[in-house]
């Protein structure tokens, strides 16, 4: 990259704080990181939502916010919360007038659609710059529960943002993106379905295999009071019902898990606080209280983020809907055996009885079903060492970050192959300049 030409990648995610880290932060902050190693020079650009510092650094990499707000009357203090959480079609025209202003940029990569996306795609077209964006699920292949879960906050409110969204072209975003990118398998297939070019492409989602390969696990059972001989279940993701922990709950509550003494550790910020207080009344009603821990979202700095994953002896991921799964990636470096739904992006994701083992979410005895598979996994040692070990040798050869940045810079060279032609004049559909 340093050979003359501009070499800031400003990358433009919805929100990008620490305190509430999921996938998408962290795919954002380690091709960053990439980036950096390899002589670029990225620049995170985001909201104010969820954050109080309008300017910081987050592993390195620097981060600047602007104010925004969600263009619809009637929204209350909890609508708002609700939207910053998960979802919220955001408006920030001060954000929009940093893009063009910024110095130096070779492109612009927005991980985020909608009026957000629009304002990137603008930007881009104005500066005559190459635009990706990237699809990390929840696109074209959203369950209409969790759709309706996302737009509940906006239900019978006036939207007065829409000619915002008409001016910056928001529902061009991935026809007019030089280089759509996909997280997932199954997200790929409906993109190539539904647009009318075929500038997109798989790109899975990587991990830091060394920083997950030592885990101090003892210390984590210890600070938080997981007795060392307990068979400790974890499932590290967004408290939501997208994640479906209750189901995790109603298999604990079998008697052959708690015959065996079975233990459950919930990790993640609350994205649906009102399914996390589901959560805990379960827990009450059923005498949990000494059998499950739920801790908050951690910090992507924190050492708790790799020890969790020590401390256990399963990860678990029981989601309905689920485009990739980049917890399975970090468990995997761990060594630690997964489980997983057979669902979305976890299906190309896992060979079933390889690296990790498949249940049906759907199944009308789900919850039968995962209990049993869980017991299975308790009472053989070796079978769990086989697969954590198959899923470890899997994230290093296939899903390191250092191989995954060289694809994402070949991409990165095709979106701007496609810019040049088309800021050239040309035109076409499907197959141009592809």
């Amino acid at each position: 990259m340093n050979d003359g030409r501009p070499c800031k990648i400003v990358h433009v995610p919805r929100r990008f704080v620490a305190g509430e880290w999921g996938g998408t932060e962290t795919v954002v902050l380690e091709v960053s990181r990439q980036q950096q190693r390899a002589g670029g020079d990225p620049l995170i650009v985001t909201s104010m939502a969820l954050a109080d510092r309008r300017r910081e650094e987050i592993g390195g990499v620097p981060v600047r916010r602007h104010p925004y707000c969600y263009p619809f009357l009637g929204l209350s203090a909890a609508d708002r919360a609700a939207l910053d959480k998960k979802g919220g079609n955001l408006l920030s025209l001060g954000l929009f007038l940093g893009l063009l202003r910024e110095p130096g940029v070779r492109l612009f990569h927005a991980h985020a659609l909608k009026r957000l996306g629009g304002e990137v795609r603008t930007a881009a077209r104005w500066r005559r710059k190459p635009l990706v964006v990237s699809l990390h699920g929840g696109v074209f292949d959203v369950p209409a529960a969790e759709l309706g879960t996302m737009l509940k906050p906006i239900e019978r409110k006036l939207e007065w943002g829409r000619p915002f969204g008409a001016l910056f072209g928001s529902r061009r975003v991935l026809e007019d993106a030089d280089q759509v990118i996909c997280v997932g398998r199954s997200e790929l297939e409906r993109a190539r379905q539904e647009l009318t070019h075929d500038r997109v492409a798989y790109l899975p989602n990587g991990v830091d295999c060394a920083k997950f390969s030592r885990p101090d696990g003892a210390a984590f059972r210890v600070r938080h009071g997981i007795p060392p001989d307990a068979f400790l279940v974890l499932t590290l993701s967004r408290i939501d019902a997208q994640k479906n922990q209750r189901l995790l709950l109603e298999a604990l509550v079998r008697s052959e898990l708690a015959d065996a003494g079975v233990r459950l550790l919930l990790i993640g910020p609350e994205t649906q606080p009102d399914y996390a207080a589901g959560l805990r009344q379960f827990i009450l009603e059923h005498g949990l209280q000494d059998r499950v821990r739920m801790l908050p979202g951690l910090r992507n700095d924190s050492p708790d983020l790799v020890n969790a994953y020590g401390a256990a002896d399963l990860f678990v991921l029981p989601s309905i809907h689920e485009p990739f799964g980049i917890v399975v990636l970090e468990a995997w470096s761990a060594g630690l055996p997964v489980v997983a739904s057979r669902v979305g992006g976890l299906q190309a994701l896992i060979r079933d009885g390889e690296t990790g083992r498949f249940f049906d979410p759907n199944a009308a005895a789900a919850a039968d079903d995962l209990a049993a598979l869980i017991a299975r996994l308790a009472t053989d040692p070796e079978g769990r060492r086989r697969l954590g070990e198959a899923g470890r040798e899997e994230a290093r050869t296939q899903y390191d970050w250092v191989r995954i940045h060289e694809q994402l810079e070949a991409l990165y060279r095709r979106a701007e192959e496609h810019a040049r032609w088309r800021h050239g004049g040309g035109r076409g559909g499907k197959g141009a300049a592809a």
